[in-house]
């Protein structure tokens, strides 16, 4: 079974984790989707679920750093992730950028995988969705700033959706291969 974990703050890391989850089912995977809140990495450890799926983590990033919780998080269970082979996808406004939508170029990414020390199987970094309408006040002022400072839109009206949907139809097919690969060694 493969395991999706995500932490979402406005549900569009929630929305990629459905998408790939409906890729894997479609090429005949079961899938259980669920929040990293929700989710019991010992049991998981010890369920041996990691021979017949993958486990996959994903994560947004709000003015520069995923949420404290899920760093924490990783930190703990770091041994455990690598141990899984667990993979990894960053959701971030910066990746609109073509030269800052990998795992490589994202200054996010690169710097959360370097403070955790987790080295995921896989990795990819996808653009988000800036949201204007469903921001909060002092949110709304924040990202209409950092945008401005990156030249990014500012119109607090817009609603944007830079997910590059082909790229995550890929780390879905790259995260199935992935396991496929190292449950053969096990």
């Amino acid at each position: 079974m493969a395991t999706i974990v995500y932490a979402s703050v406005d549900g569009h890391t929630r929305k990629i984790a459905e998408t790939i989850a409906g890729q894997l089912r479609e090429a005949g995977a079961q899938v259980s989707l669920l929040p990293l809140a929700d989710f019991d990495i010992e049991a998981f450890s010890r369920s041996g679920s990691r021979v017949s799926g993958p486990l996959i983590i994903g994560a947004s990033i709000r003015y520069g750093v995923h949420c404290h919780k899920f760093d924490n998080w990783v930190i703990q269970h770091r041994a455990q992730l690598q141990s899984l082979g667990a993979v990894f996808f960053s959701v971030n406004l910066v990746a609109r950028k073509a030269q800052k939508c990998s795992p490589d170029t994202n200054p996010y990414t690169r710097k959360f995988l370097q403070k955790t020390g987790w080295k995921p199987a896989l990795a990819a970094v996808f653009a988000g969705r800036l949201n204007y309408p469903v921001y909060g006040f002092w949110d709304k002022l924040m990202i209409r700033f950092i945008m401005w400072m990156t030249g990014g839109p500012t119109d607090p009206a817009m609603d944007i959706e830079y997910t590059d949907w082909s790229a995550v139809a890929k780390f879905a097919d790259a995260s199935l291969a992935i396991n496929a690969n190292t449950s053969s060694i096990r």
